[in-house]
């Protein structure tokens, strides 16, 4: 009885380990305000352009910015830049991806911003940069910081001020399922670069990537989100956030994405219950559509954002 009792123990303690183990692997991350923005990811497909990138993040880390700090809605601390361009311009709220750089997945994205007279708060999200907790939601909790991050914008510079949500891969994800929270109405649209259908659905493409058992794998990570992570993975889909809301939203995708296939959101396009738009880009990869057709990717972002404003001027009418 005392060896059952013992093997049940071991047995036990085992596969909360593994459990651990995995949470780690997936969920868990060390925000870091000194982040390198310049550490960009290998392979061919950013070869070709990292040189551009490193003289665009280099030209970013030169402007001047403020730092801001507020509290989430769970008492988390979040961090964002703020590149003031002039007073009354609109906002764009950029949020950057799964362990990402804000600086690297934004250094064109807020440029174009600049260049089109905005005000940008680029945004370090939970468990990055210098925002604090220690776990990666994929958009669960970060939905709602982008919410908290909207009523921001609100509270300090008038609720009249123009906002747009946009976000890259993870972010874009986590923007698209705020369009469905209760969003102040002066967001105006949302630009949603490389996002994905579902958390659990990314999990399980790269799960299926790098061969392992996704009917063994999916139970253990929903288990880790659970226990160690404290959210449920599946609270939330982007396909059930944009069937529900009304905010005009346009779609980006690389055409070569092999990290999150543009399929997804030529699913999120389907399911979009208002004014919609997608754009992909052949030959680009995950988030570099921008890198791969600078000039297509500006006047798509240039022509979306003055149609909301136009749409918003017609309301106001």
């Amino acid at each position: 009885m005392k060896i059952l009792i013992g093997a049940c123990i071991l047995l036990v303690s085992l596969c909360i380990l593994i459990v651990y183990i995995t949470y780690r692997q997936v969920f868990y991350a060390v925000p870091k305000a000194d982040e390198d923005a310049h550490d960009i990811p290998g392979g061919e497909q950013y070869k070709k352009i990292e040189d551009r990138m490193h003289t665009l993040i280099g030209r970013m880390e030169q402007l001047p910015y403020e730092l801001l700090f507020i509290q989430a809605w769970d008492g988390t601390r979040l961090v964002g830049r703020y590149y003031h361009v002039e007073d009354g311009a609109p906002f764009q709220i950029q949020f950057h991806g799964y362990r990402g750089r804000a600086l690297r997945d934004f250094c064109g994205g807020n440029k174009l911003a600049r260049e089109m007279r905005h005000n940008t708060i680029v945004v370090d999200q939970r468990a990055h940069g210098r925002s604090t907790s220690r776990t990666i939601t994929f958009g669960i909790k970060e939905r709602k910081d982008c919410l908290s991050w909207a009523n921001y914008v609100c509270e300090t510079f008038g609720s009249d001020t123009p906002i747009f949500l946009s976000g890259v891969s993870m972010g874009a994800a986590a923007v698209l399922m705020a369009s469905s929270l209760d969003l102040p109405q002066n967001v105006l649209g949302i630009i949603a670069d490389s996002p994905y259908s579902s958390p659990a659905a990314i999990i399980e493409k790269v799960c299926r990537d790098r061969g392992y058992p996704t009917s063994v794998m999916l139970p253990v990570i929903r288990l880790g989100a659970r226990c160690f992570g404290h959210f449920d993975l599946d609270e939330a889909t982007v396909i059930d956030a944009v069937r529900r809301t009304r905010i005009p939203i346009l779609l980006i995708h690389g055409e070569d994405d092999r990290f999150v296939p543009c399929r997804m959101s030529q699913e999120i396009w389907s399911a979009c219950g208002g004014p919609r738009t997608l754009k992909t880009f052949p030959g680009a990869g995950h988030g570099l559509s921008y890198m791969v057709d600078t000039k297509r990717y500006e006047r798509l972002v240039r022509q979306f954002v003055e149609e909301c404003m136009q749409r918003q001027r017609l309301k106001n009418s």
